[in-house]
């Protein structure tokens, strides 16, 4: 599925803050989805991680109870969209100041992100349904039924299904 820039790779950057268990991985989550910030201090790391805790929420709730979840993060974050045109890149929204530093802008941007994919597919968000895993993830399939975070987490359940069938057969 293809989503809007905001609905895609800044709802993939909340995933990766909220799996996320270091500063390295922190970084990591944002640059690999394409976020122009080239370190953190330990400070930012902290306020990010802190932030990461608050969005999480956000992906283990029914999709009815989102809006509502959505809403405080955006309040938090104080998002208000711009357009901007920095880079050579043509005009395009952002949620913060370019001078907001990075903990700034991770807030603006993935609230702005879960924003925008909870108004255009509400359901397409998710904690990992094997027991005992509790990674985040955003659904970017194209039938859009996942239900765990990874091919590996869904063999798993798919084998121990199947065992079971085949000891009460």
């Amino acid at each position: 599925m293809h989503f809007n820039p905001y609905g895609g790779a800044a709802a993939l950057v909340a995933a990766d803050l909220v799996n996320a268990g270091s500063a390295s991985e922190l970084l990591g989550g944002m640059v690999r989805n394409g976020m122009s910030i080239a370190a953190l201090t330990d400070e930012e790391a902290t306020r990010i991680a802190a932030w990461a805790h608050l969005l999480r929420p956000v992906f283990a709730a029914d999709p009815a109870e989102r809006p509502g979840l959505v809403n405080d993060l955006l309040a938090e974050a104080a998002c208000r969209p711009y357009i901007t045109t920095h880079d050579g890149k043509p005009p395009h929204l952002h949620y913060s100041a370019e001078d907001a530093g990075p903990v700034g802008r991770v807030r603006a941007y993935t609230a702005g992100g879960l924003a925008h994919l909870v108004c255009e597919a509400p359901d397409r968000l998710g904690i990992c349904g094997r027991e005992g895993c509790e990674t985040a993830y955003v659904d970017t399939s194209r039938n859009g039924r996942r239900r765990f975070c990874s091919t590996r987490c869904a063999t798993r359940v798919h084998v121990a299904d199947h065992r079971a069938r085949q000891l009460t057969a």
